[in-house]
């Protein structure tokens, strides 16, 4: 049991300091994964981006999950096979609700980043971070769009999912770290006493903080550097 999403990026952070010295950038999924991320970039001293990964809903089950779309320089969409089969879903469908999506999601980046452009991930080692997995078909969609940007290398981080889940995620990354993997799994928020919805708010203020964290950390750098 985790506190709270702050309690589960310290320990998930204390997991991850073998990369410190690869200088990495921390991705987060929001809105959850963001402040388990930014725990984890203020250790790492590394910089902290975003992930927007949306759901795409079945026709008249907007909550029924068909699959799920990443944006980025190379959007990625995952797809339920089997569901899609179920309920005979139509391509121009998953089209039109692909776009939708991915029109949201650009929306949300916006907001998020502020206009600033996303951290280059290209030949870095990138790690992906929620506040922890169900079925993974979101953060599958996440690690593809991500894989598609050449990092060196891709680390998946969280601080609980199911067995099964972890085990089917294993191929998609170079490494995965998941501090808890309970039989006996219903939903994340189960593992949190404290499990209160992130905010849009919140993103924008921790984003806010780990860029700041950053530019203070890059003076005293040039400062020491200056006097040695």
């Amino acid at each position: 049991m985790f506190k709270n999403r702050k309690d589960a990026g310290r320990k998930l952070a204390a997991r991850l300091l073998k990369y410190k010295d690869e200088h990495p950038v921390v991705l987060a999924l929001p809105r959850g994964g963001v402040p388990v991320a930014y725990e984890v970039a203020r250790a790492l001293n590394a910089p902290l981006d975003i992930v927007v990964v949306r759901k795409l809903g079945a026709p008249g089950q907007p909550e029924l999950g068909v699959g799920a779309v990443a944006d980025g320089d190379h959007p990625q969409s995952v797809l339920n096979e089997e569901v899609l089969r179920a309920l005979d879903v139509s391509d121009d469908y998953l089209n039109r609700e692909a776009e939708a999506e991915l029109k949201e999601i650009r929306r949300r980046q916006e907001l998020y980043r502020g206009g600033r452009a996303p951290e280059p991930i290209e030949g870095r080692t990138a790690i992906v971070i929620d506040d922890g997995i169900a079925t993974g078909g979101s953060v599958r969609a996440a690690l593809r769009g991500v894989r598609r940007s050449d990092p060196k290398q891709l680390v998946l981080a969280v601080p609980v999912a199911p067995p099964d889940t972890v085990e089917s995620l294993q191929p998609e990354v170079d490494e995965l770290v998941c501090l808890s993997m309970p039989f006996f799994f219903h939903a994340v928020g189960q593992f949190y006493e404290d499990f209160s919805q992130t905010t849009d708010e919140e993103v924008v203020e921790l984003l806010q903080a780990a860029r700041r964290q950053m530019a203070s950390a890059r003076r005293e750098t040039t400062k020491d550097n200056g006097t040695t």
